[in-house]
């Protein structure tokens, strides 16, 4: 039996919870859960805000542990007792034409960690071979639970746009997402700009990686820097005046944002058109991608920001990621 912590209605209290996962597939590996972070779209899925959600609903898809049992047609090289990583993906068909090129991310029929199935705020949790990731041994396995998910989502466009450590880049929000992707960005060489409407973070920002702040609630601070950007990255989930987001690019430049907006973004075409801009969006990445940023931490020594809670504690850290402001990411831990 997995033993995990599961709501039985929306927004419900996470419970202590049994369930028998049935015998382990033949391609699947398990993993014995020591780490998983708490990912705003756990959240949302307790409370079903995108009406997928099924009850016992068990979160968690930010999970680092150890390789408890292998399927007998296992080909990826694990070993029992390895560190590996799981995100928010669990499984892909292997066989379409986004799984054959390496985009599996995009795979029409890919299975998420904690929808229609359980998640890892467990003692173990299963996933096909292919969506488990082997950690390098110069990361810290305590830390490294986020970049599975909020991580791979900010570091997967750097890959896909192409971006150039000649590119000036802005990151609008400096949070859970944001303070990851001004990591990347600085490491990855960009000028980097943080946008946040929060004046009193602007030294954190520039520790964080930012050359540039620009304080989002001033007019005034958005026109100063209009033509100015080859990507503007929206970590935020918030309807902002995108307008003036698209005014401050460079003829094709992009607006890109994978930050969940509670409402359809729109644009003035005009201004897109004469600049030959665009608005875009993107995924967590596929497992290729996913095991570049790996390397790409391990080698620059990138870490996010945590705060750490017992499993035991699970609903007291949900809490305050519900009504606090944790900084920035919450990881859960097996004692």
């Amino acid at each position: 039996m997995i033993k995990a912590y599961a709501a039985h209605e929306p927004g419900g209290e996470l419970k202590p919870f049994e369930y028998d996962p049935g015998p382990l597939g033949d391609e699947e590996v398990e993993i014995q859960v020591e780490y998983c972070g708490i990912c705003h779209s756990d959240l949302s899925m307790l409370d079903n805000e995108w009406g997928m959600t099924t009850y016992p609903f068990v979160p968690g898809h930010e999970v680092v542990g150890t390789v408890s049992a292998l399927g007998k047609d296992v080909k990826k090289p694990l070993e029992v007792g390895q560190r590996v990583g799981l995100g928010w993906y669990s499984r892909s068909c292997m066989v379409c034409e986004w799984c054959m090129s390496g985009d599996h991310n995009l795979c029409l029929t890919a299975e998420s960690t904690i929808v229609g199935r359980y998640g890892a705020f467990a003692d173990r949790v299963r996933a096909h071979e292919g969506w488990v990731i082997p950690l390098p041994d110069d990361v810290n396995p305590a830390m490294v639970g986020p970049l599975f998910c909020g991580g791979i989502t900010v570091f997967n466009p750097i890959v896909q746009l192409d971006i150039k450590p000649t590119d000036r880049v802005g990151v609008i929000g400096i949070g859970g997402l944001g303070h990851m992707a001004l990591r990347f960005l600085h490491a990855w060489g960009c000028d980097v700009t943080a946008f946040s409407s929060s004046p009193d973070k602007e030294a954190e920002a520039r520790e964080l990686g930012a050359n540039h702040f620009v304080n989002s609630r001033d007019p005034e601070a958005l026109k100063a820097v209009a033509n100015s950007f080859d990507l503007i990255l929206s970590t935020v989930s918030a309807d902002l005046d995108w307008d003036a987001y698209i005014g401050v690019l460079r003829p094709r430049g992009r607006l890109h944002l994978v930050g969940v907006t509670p409402s359809p973004v729109s644009s003035q075409l005009y201004p897109m058109l004469v600049g030959q801009k665009s608005i875009s969006s993107s995924p967590a990445g596929s497992p290729t991608t996913t095991t570049r940023m790996l390397d790409f931490v391990a080698r620059h020594g990138i870490e996010p920001i945590t705060e750490m809670f017992p499993f035991e504690q699970v609903n007291e850290a949900m809490d305050k990621l519900r009504n606090g402001k944790p900084r920035y990411r919450i990881v859960l831990k097996h004692q």
